[in-house]
């Protein structure tokens, strides 16, 4: 763990890897849910690091903090969404090439995943969903798309990402739902928050 201040009242927690860092970032969540964490405004989770924003005393949480003891992460007791996906896009063909198995196979293998949302960024709604293996990462498009339609799902390096709206893009794109990711109509708006589960459900 290393800690750096951010400004006069923040703090950015850098942890050895994404599993780390959403262990630390649910522990923070459960102690402000408790009651005993001290006054935070925001707490912002990303690949490796936590922001803590809007604190008091930053140098306190800097002394305090690798003291912590910090559970490991349990993935079973996060909520869960359900996303239908219909595994039909155009890059299902070289992913599936990639894993070294048939295009149908592909679906088969994806949704049985338990997927979690480390973190959220790049767009309203877009969540980072990590759970994919190493062996099956797959790199971004040589060219990006200049236009991805909502509610592709893709894949890059080990995250799988659903695009809540249409937008330029560079992931491989192996399906796509109809479920809507961001709505501002809807409270909350984004359908996904950092460190709820994902079960992604094959459909026809």
């Amino acid at each position: 763990m290393r800690t750096l201040p951010v400004g006069d009242r923040a703090l950015l927690i850098e942890m050895a890897d994404g599993e780390q860092a959403g262990a630390l970032h649910a522990e923070l969540l459960r102690r402000r849910s408790a009651g005993t964490l001290p006054a935070v405004r925001e707490i912002v989770p990303a690949a490796r690091t936590v922001l803590l924003d809007g604190v008091d005393d930053p140098g306190r949480w800097a002394r305090e903090l690798p003291h912590w003891k910090i559970p490991s992460l349990q993935i079973e007791e996060m909520d869960v969404i359900e996303v239908p996906v219909r595994y039909d896009g155009p890059d299902l063909a070289e992913v599936a090439s990639r894993w070294r198995v048939a295009p149908n196979e592909v679906a088969e293998i994806h949704s049985s995943i338990d997927f979690r949302v480390a973190f959220c960024g790049f767009a309203p709604g877009f969540g980072y969903l990590t759970g994919l293996p190493e062996d099956l990462a797959v790199p971004r498009r040589a060219t990006p798309r200049t236009a991805v339609p909502a509610g592709a799902l893709g894949l890059a390096g080990s995250y799988t990402g659903v695009y809540p709206r249409s937008s330029p893009g560079g992931w491989q794109l192996i399906g796509r739902t109809d479920l809507k990711l961001w709505d501002p109509a809807r409270e909350p708006a984004a359908l996904l928050s950092p460190g709820a589960r994902v079960r992604l459900v094959a459909r026809r």
